[in-house]
């Protein structure tokens, strides 16, 4: 006897059949021939001269010649691009004593982009009986049998990036817009909280520790228009000329 309400003359719905072999065989070459066209295309990309380096880039250098930077990267001509470990070649080129900064990037299909900043002396001292030019960060970047014109002398306890004293003077100079910074003579540091400056013209300026060195920039713009020999600008919001 048939189900209540059941329709006789409704044929029942077909069971899915299950996949033949013809289908079984197209899904494993289809699979195959996806899994080919995978390790070709790694093949070409991670292991081929194909996209092999072919050109190493350099831009922003003015000092230091290509061939430098291009030695330091370290890179092989036909080293496949993809593979090249852009943060070890940014590390190597980056540890040049006159590089300041480095980026190093992929121009497809076969040039290495390596991006710098050459550190710029704004001081020198003496190292050994040499002048030493020194940049911001207390880098010594060059030795040379003479000063050259137009930088402050600096005089601390030690060159170091991790000096206090050298830190806090080199802070001091950097300050100063350009104009102003060619008038200073010399900058001096016992410690990080004791800079002080002297102008080519012999006037000194007591400018104290690496804190707020824009405004003091600006208030010693403003106090040099006033005729003294001394002038303090270590707490610029009570600075003073004697």
């Amino acid at each position: 006897m048939s189900e209540p309400g059941a329709d006789e003359g409704t044929p029942r719905a077909e069971q899915p059949r299950a996949p033949g072999r013809r289908g079984r065989r197209t899904a494993l070459v289809v699979a195959a021939l996806a899994a080919g066209v995978v390790a070709a295309a790694t093949w070409l990309v991670f292991f081929s001269p194909v996209l092999g380096v072919n050109r190493v880039e350099v831009t922003g250098n003015t000092g230091i010649p290509d061939e430098v930077i291009r030695r330091a990267a370290g890179v092989a001509e036909g080293e496949p691009l993809a593979a090249v470990d852009l943060a070890a070649v940014r590390a190597r080129v980056a540890a040049l004593p006159p590089i300041e900064w480095a980026g190093v990037e992929r121009g497809w299909p076969g040039t290495l982009r390596i991006r710098v900043r050459e550190r710029t002396p704004i001081a020198v001292a003496v190292v050994g009986g040499r002048a030493a030019l020194v940049d911001r960060f207390g880098v010594v970047v060059s030795l040379r049998d003479t000063a050259p014109s137009g930088l402050p002398r600096l005089v601390v306890p030690r060159i170091a990036p991790d000096e206090p004293a050298a830190r806090a003077a080199l802070s001091a100079i950097h300050a100063l817009p350009d104009r102003l910074a060619r008038r200073v003579a010399e900058v001096r540091a016992r410690d990080a909280t004791s800079v002080t400056l002297r102008l080519a013209d012999g006037r000194t300026v007591t400018w104290g520790g690496a804190e707020h060195g824009d405004l003091k920039a600006r208030v010693l713009q403003t106090l040099l228009r006033r005729p003294g020999n001394s002038y303090d600008v270590s707490h610029p919001d009570v600075a003073t000329v004697r």
